[in-house]
Parts: structure tokens; C-alpha cells; sequence
């Protein structure tokens, strides 16, 4: 089978790498920008909160060794489902949540997960993660990618202070 992208917004695209590069199967994650209407857009730009952008990760990976659900698994355990406005200290519609889906099959597989962390209860507040079909994504500046690796302390200093699990 063919390798497969999924697009997933939840807040500061820093800590929304590590916790899915290091499964296997995910070949690469790439931080960058989508849902929005401005084309090549910069971090400033997106961080202006005028493009329209989140920022998101771009995750390749091999379905045959790790399925799309058990990446909406991590994603629903590492984001704030029933915060629309940003997610831990990031705060702004450049830092919102989202499911970015790029088949019919992923629509189908986020909107069954979605419903059954709903109806869960693991959540006092609505589940306000948005569910849209995927549009163009740019990736960011090259000091944004691998964030973790090539900046390490800053990175644990920013996850630490920023409350995400």
C-alpha cells in the first residue's frame, strides 16, 4: 500500500512533532501552515493571525505499520479538544485545532473518532475540534522543523512552561 499524509492542527506546531515521529511506520513530519487563504505564507505572517493559517503538521506515514486512527488516538491525547481559541498558552486562530482530512476514508475515520471521544466523556466541555477537507500546506521555515532536535532545551522549556500533556 501507499504511504499516506495526515494534516493535523493542535496549537505550536514545536510540540506537535516529537510525539509522532517517534512511532513507526511515520516516516516524516514536517511543520508548516494550512486552512487559510494566503499562498507561501511566512511565521510572521500566520502569527499576525491575517492569513487564515494554522499552524499543523504534515505527517507521512505507512498505513500497513501504523493506522490513521492510532494517529488521531495521539493527536486527541496531546491536544484540548473543547478549545477553539488556541491551545494550551498558544493562544489565536493560528493556533487552533483541526483535522485536515485528504480522503473520504480519513473524513469518515476522523468524524467516527471525533463522536467517539464525544461520547466518552472524558470532556465536561463540547468537543470543538474542527473536521475540514485539506487544502494547500506550506511548509515552514527550515528553523522550525525538528524544532526539538536542533533546540532541545528551549523546547523542553517551552513545553514545560506551556502545560501541554
Amino acid at each position: 500500500m501507499a504511504k499516506e499524509i495526515a494534516i493535523l492542527a493542535g496549537g505550536c506546531f514545536w510540540c506537535m512533532v516529537h510525539p509522532f515521529d517517534q512511532w513507526d511506520g511515520v516516516e516524516s513530519v514536517v511543520s508548516g501552515y494550512t486552512g487559510g487563504h494566503t499562498v507561501n505564507p511566512t511565521y510572521k505572517e500566520v502569527c499576525s493571525g491575517t492569513t487564515g493559517h494554522t499552524e499543523a503538521v504534515k505527517i507521512t506515514f505507512d498505513p500497513e505499520v501504523i493506522s490513521y486512527e492510532k494517529l488521531l488516538d495521539i493527536y486527541w491525547a496531546i491536544s484540548d479538544p473543547t478549545d477553539s481559541g488556541g491551545q494550551f498558552v498558544d493562544r489565536g486562530t493560528s493556533y487552533r485545532p483541526g483535522i485536515f482530512y485528504t480522503n473520504e476514508a480519513q473524513r469518515q475515520k476522523a468524524e467516527a473518532s471525533k463522536a467517539a471521544l464525544e461520547a466518552s466523556g472524558r470532556y465536561d466541555k463540547p468537543i470543538v475540534t474542527e473536521i475540514t477537507e485539506a487544502g494547500p500546506f506550506y511548509d515552514a521555515e527550515d528553523y522550525h522543523q525538528d524544532f526539538y532536535k536542533k533546540e532541545p532545551a528551549h523546547y523542553q522549556r517551552y513545553r514545560s512552561s506551556s502545560g501541554r500533556p
